[in-house]
């Protein structure tokens, strides 16, 4: 019941915040509150919070999200035994992202920051087996090494003043490249690519919080509060569009050949977040935005009827034992089409509005001809996946898995399902009513090249789906090495690896071996018999000295 409440409590304070934020973009309205904690050598200890309408709005998707997330937890996780320790841990990792959201300053900042890795590790981590403990394990040492960058950038700014970064126009470029650092390990950019389908082990109501509007999105929000300074560094610029291209284009091909449903789901998140990282560094930071929030509604809903899929398939997980479940479970099989069909850019769905703008923006920004192959490549391979699900879901002979399902979703997750597709659709032209985007002319065969390469992608994923059918095995070395994304996960463990024998060593070279092995077994075991002799001569003499003394006096009194 307590997931109710909290959900409730979410929802209208979600939708209060919406409305207070569109106030506050129509009246250009900003609200900056500090509160001094300690003064360190002339620089302020401050806990600031930053209220405008890029805060709040973001704050309201993450509130609505994760309202609609515990309701649907409420059925969902409702034979666990720790549910209400679930609750919780959704309740803080919440407020986490709020905390960062509201933050400014980068020591705040790093709060929310660290309070989300370590509740992401505790949320992976919980059904508590050997693969959750891998996946976990693997996503807090990512991050962990992400972290480090904003921690170093703390301190080179703290002999700049101040650790409020939003007040510099211009900072050192070391910086600018740690807290990088830290956001392109948070949104799981290339090479940091491999824990964000491992964090799959999570239940499925946090892999739709985590991948919609939380976790990963950190990582874009960090850089889109702090483009300013961003942009005064060209060379990083550059190296951000290089590896947010190659993610895109890296998680489309990955996914077209992943079988695992949820993981397709995952791969789809990270060549989205490929998508706003690449306009970022273009500099339309109101476009990555427009983007997150479109994306974070059917990426949402495309996680939970991904969940009801898969329980009613008994947790198997597998794409090919879908075969027309729209028979058995229509409305869900309606909700995750409409969310599949937003992702790929549909015209007139919540995903169609920023894509299409973001593709337009990039076509006039005079890039590379290799950028644009590239990047309309990977949108097409976008077309291709969502095409294959679709495929797969709606069309083929009903599996005898799939007639597990003797039952349709409950109300609690019909109830989330239906507000997530009414924000999928309609969220995309309302918010870009208020944005007020600029129109761009382009001549006709730019326009026509996003039309072409999403053909090329329909008639990519039909190939893909019937490859995977027809020439398993003679494909086998392809799919292995897509499906392995690239190996960046063996690639990252043997770093990993490395990185720990090397600690190990120094461990036992520095503590065990010189202070322990030398010191004090071999240093002070000889001292030990100096000390023996020093003491055996010291007592001896006294008590010598003693006995002497002592039987001079007898021998003065009877004398003397």
């Amino acid at each position: 019941m307590i997931s109710l409440l909290v959900s409730f409590f979410f929802f209208f304070i979600g939708l209060s915040l919406f409305t207070i934020g569109i106030f506050f973009l129509l009246n250009k309205m900003v609200f900056m509150v500090e509160w001094s904690l300690i003064n360190l050598n002339s620089v302020d200890l401050l806990m600031v919070f930053l209220l405008d309408w890029m805060s709040l709005i973001f704050m309201s998707f993450v509130l609505l999200i994760s309202s609609m997330v515990l309701i649907y937890s409420f059925d969902y996780m409702k034979e666990e035994v720790h549910f209400n320790r679930f609750i919780m841990l959704i309740m803080l990792f919440v407020f986490s992202m709020l905390l960062m959201i509201m933050s400014p300053n980068l020591l705040s900042i790093l709060l929310g920051w660290d309070g989300l890795g370590l509740i992401s590790y505790c949320l992976v981590a919980y059904y508590q087996n050997i693969k959750s403990y891998n996946a976990s394990m693997l996503t807090i040492l990512m991050n962990r090494f992400g972290d480090t960058g904003l921690m170093l950038s703390l301190s080179m700014l703290f002999y700049m003043g101040s650790w409020n970064l939003i007040l510099f126009d211009k900072v050192n470029n070391m910086i600018v490249l740690l807290f990088c650092l830290a956001a392109l390990t948070k949104s799981a950019q290339i090479p940091f690519s491999s824990w964000l389908p491992a964090a799959m082990a999570a239940p499925t109501p946090i892999s739709s919080l985590v991948h919609s509007s939380t976790l990963v999105t950190a990582g874009v929000y960090l850089l889109i509060r702090f483009n300013h300074v961003l942009m005064n560094s060209k060379n990083l610029i550059e190296l951000i569009f290089i590896l947010s291209m190659l993610t895109m284009f890296m998680a489309g091909i990955s996914a077209n050949w992943e079988n695992d449903l949820k993981k397709i789901i995952a791969l789809s998140t990270l060549s989205q977040l490929g998508l706003m990282m690449s306009i970022l560094s273009l500099g339309g930071v109101n476009l990555a935005f427009f983007h997150l929030l479109t994306h974070a509604m059917f990426k949402a809903l495309l996680f939970m009827c991904a969940g009801v899929i898969i329980h009613s398939m008994k947790n198997f997980q597998d794409i090919r034992y879908m075969g027309s479940m729209v028979k058995l479970m229509p409305f869900t099989l309606i909700s995750f089409n409409i969310s599949n069909l937003a992702l790929a850019g549909m015209p007139f769905l919540a995903g169609f509005y920023s894509k299409d703008l973001i593709l337009e923006e990039l076509l006039f920004s005079g890039e590379s001809y290799l950028s644009f192959i590239l990047f309309l490549f990977s949108i097409g391979l976008t077309i291709s996946y969502s095409l294959r699900m679709f495929v797969f879901s709606l069309f083929g002979e009903m599996k005898m898995v799939s007639c597990f399902s003797l039952s349709d979703e409950n109300y609690f997750m019909k109830f989330s399902m239906i507000f997530m597709m009414f924000m999928s659709i309609c969220v995309g032209k309302f918010l870009s009513f208020y944005l007020n985007f600029k129109l761009i002319y382009l001549p006709l065969i730019l326009k026509l090249g996003v039309i072409y390469f999403s053909l090329l992608g329909i008639i990519m994923g039909l190939l893909v789906s019937y490859l995977n059918f027809k020439f398993n095995k003679i494909l086998l070395i392809m799919k292995t090495f897509f499906n392995k994304m690239w190996f960046l996960f063996e690639i990252f463990y043997f770093i990993i690896e490395l990185i720990f024998k090397y600690s190990n060593n120094m461990l036992m070279l520095n503590e065990k071996l010189w202070n322990e092995e030398i010191f004090f077994k071999n240093f002070l075991f000889k001292m030990k018999y100096f000390f023996k002799t020093v003491d055996f001569f010291y007592l001896g003499s006294f008590k010598l000295i003693m006995f002497i003394l002592f039987y001079l006096m007898i021998f003065m009194f009877i004398y003397l």
